[in-house]
């Protein structure tokens, strides 16, 4: 039986580095009392405004907030929203010594206006350019020195310009003949990018697109999976099926599958951003892989029961593993 408490309980020994598309997450609260006389479109009151870290930040987030040490690497713009960024990091004591801010971009932010708990509509502001020479050079060389600090890194690819195959190329080897875990929340047009990572953890669609195959079923599923694992020679492919769970993919291993744990779903943004973190906290903390989905499973249920971009705690995962008496 595993000894869930003494896992949770190493979790703070854990020093992870995220990498990835740093985003800044604004909510508009408010209410809709009429439709406007200038479209049929409803008017939203506004009450009030919040800030949350989202992308690569919500990961660093969520990795932070289970008790790990994390640092984090990515673009900011030289604007207001990537200062607050930057502040929001280091409230969280979230080291930034590997953010760059770009004065040719603006930080990437997504503001979703929310009424009577309904998101009424999402405006983004981003520029997606992949990063010139210089750029990769200088995120190249601050990754090199947090490598030997850390024990895992996070690649979490949300396509906004920093993850690319040239800086891959140098972590992800690199991490590994170190004996790092790299673990990768994908985006469906880089797979090529991430191979010999340690694990990949894309959704239903994003497995489809990069296997080629339309999982329909148990057969189609696990055909994906083993597809997955031989182009990306990986460890493992962990693939999140929503409502039914997850199902891990090692190879000459049968497929792990494990049924979902949420009990209401009120918003699924984020949730790949706590799946990844617990898995590579977990995996760090000394979980082996089954392990590591498992929790990390429980833990996207966890969050899922949350409005808005959401963490999970060490404590919430407590109860909840309580409960399902495992």
């Amino acid at each position: 039986m595993v000894e869930w408490e003494s896992l949770l309980a190493r979790f703070d020994r854990a020093r992870i580095l995220v990498v990835g598309d740093l985003i800044l997450d604004q909510y508009i609260w408010g209410e809709v009392n009429r439709i406007s006389p200038e479209a049929p479109i409803p008017v939203v009151e506004v009450l009030r405004e919040t800030f949350s870290l989202g992308g690569a930040a919500n990961v660093a987030h969520n990795a932070r907030t289970l008790g790990a040490c994390v640092e984090i690497c990515g673009l900011v713009g030289a604007d207001a929203y990537g200062l607050k960024l930057l502040e929001m990091l280091e409230e969280k004591k979230i080291r930034t010594r590997g953010v760059i801010r770009d004065p040719s971009r603006p930080t990437t932010l997504k503001t979703r206006i929310v009424a009577h708990r309904q998101q009424v509509v999402r405006v983004d502001r981003e520029d997606t350019r992949g990063m010139n020479a210089s750029l990769l050079a200088m995120m190249t060389e601050r990754i090199r020195e947090i490598l030997s600090e850390v024990d895992a890194v996070v690649v979490e690819d949300y396509g906004k310009g920093v993850v690319q195959e040239a800086l891959l190329r140098e972590i992800i080897p690199r991490a590994r003949h170190s004996g790092k875990f790299v673990t990768v929340d994908p985006k469906k047009d880089h797979f090529d990018f991430y191979r010999g990572a340690t694990a990949i953890t894309p959704n239903r669609l994003e497995a489809e697109l990069a296997s080629g195959v339309r999982i329909s079923d148990s057969q189609s599923l696990v055909e994906a999976g083993a597809r997955l694992l031989d182009q990306l020679q990986c460890s493992a492919v962990l693939i999140k099926l929503g409502e039914r769970g997850m199902c891990l993919f090692e190879p000459g291993q049968q497929p792990f599958e494990i049924a979902a744990h949420a009990r209401e779903v009120y918003d699924v943004s984020g949730a790949g951003d706590t799946v990844i973190a617990v898995f590579t906290t977990a995996l760090v903390a000394g979980a082996n892989l089954r392990e590591a989905a498992a929790l990390s499973n429980l833990a996207g249920g966890l969050v899922v029961e949350k409005l808005g971009t959401a963490t999970v705690t060490r404590e919430e995962m407590r109860a909840r593993l309580q409960e399902l008496r495992v």
